[in-house]
């Protein structure tokens, strides 16, 4: 850098001075933008620390994830319910005793197994249950004789029915 003031004679030396003053502001300006994004970097580090952390745990989400909306189109109330309420259920029930690592790996699985599942796959299930359990109706034998129709109820011109009583 050159601190002194320099005397300008001529054009020439004037656009020469006016060159490197621009390329002089050029590099200031670029030392002091990677010096704002270092700065940024160490300001955002815990923080961008505490998110990666936050996001590896499961169950720290636990209100944002039920009322999030989600990427899949069959998530609805009953999956995001169930995403939250079998891992706990199964780390009260059946991982009690087990280390961290198996408990992770069966919770992530349990987590992409209950995605799956929605109020529709589950109405559909409960629907076959009672269609298999309910007893089927019985037909009459007497009531259909094969290639006729079933009996009609002969009504008079006023729709009131033959077998109803009259005084």
């Amino acid at each position: 850098m050159n601190n002194k003031q320099t005397k300008i004679r001529n054009l020439q030396e004037l656009k020469e001075e006016i060159a490197r003053l621009k390329e002089l502001k050029n590099e200031q300006e670029a030392y002091l933008k990677s010096q704002f994004t270092l700065l940024n970097n160490k300001i955002e580090a815990p923080i961008r620390f505490f998110n990666s952390l936050k996001n590896n745990i499961p169950g720290v989400n636990v209100v944002q994830q039920l009322f999030a909306k989600s990427n899949n189109p069959d998530s609805d109330w009953l999956t995001k319910t169930l995403r939250i309420g079998v891992p706990f259920i199964m780390n009260r029930l059946f991982l009690k005793n087990t280390g961290v690592l198996k408990k992770a790996l069966m919770l992530l699985l349990s987590e992409r197994a209950v995605g799956q599942i929605n109020q529709d796959k589950i109405s559909g299930l409960i629907s076959k249950v009672t269609n298999f359990i309910r007893p089927k109706k019985k037909k009459k034998k007497g009531s259909l004789i094969e290639g006729e129709a079933p009996l009609k109820d002969e009504v008079n011109e006023y729709g009131i029915p033959s077998y109803s009583e009259s005084y």
